[in-house]
């Protein structure tokens, strides 16, 4: 299954949401991304599951996943709707609360396919986790398009 994974900061904005519908159609036509995977702690992740669930009423067979860097028992989750589940890693089970988002992230942009970001800040965690996926994109491992470059 192809994965696409998506990071950004919290201030994006309705504005950037035309560029990110449009990556996400792409993926899905021309590069068989079936399954998406968001964070809920920003608004780039706010408007990338918005993006995904408008394309899952043309394309219903793709699926879209909310990461979790906490232990759903320790802090449960109500999914919205467009949502097919969670996805939570078991190596998070031992790191420090404080690390977890930053650890999540990372976890999975070790798996995915594709990254789509929105990332212009200069000193952030988003532009770390930009500069990570970028090393592993020189090895051919992932494939990047950060929306703010355009």
């Amino acid at each position: 299954m192809k994965t696409c994974f998506f990071i950004g900061h919290r201030e994006a904005d309705e504005r950037v949401y035309p560029r990110l519908r449009q990556s996400v159609e792409r993926l899905i036509r021309e590069e068989n991304v079936s399954a998406f995977y968001v964070g809920s702690h920003g608004g780039l992740d706010r408007l990338a599951a918005h993006a995904v669930i408008d394309a899952k009423r043309q394309y219903p067979n793709i699926i879209l996943m909310r990461v979790l860097p906490y232990h759903p028992g320790e802090r449960p989750v109500e999914l919205t709707n467009g949502f097919d589940g969670t996805y939570y890693l078991e190596a998070l089970e031992n790191t420090p609360r404080r690390f977890a988002i930053v650890r999540a992230n990372r976890l999975v942009v070790d798996t995915a396919g594709w990254l789509i970001c929105y990332v212009w800040h200069p000193a952030s965690n988003a532009r770390n986790l930009l500069e990570y996926a970028r090393r592993r994109e020189k090895r051919g491992w992932i494939q990047i398009e950060n929306l703010a470059d355009e």
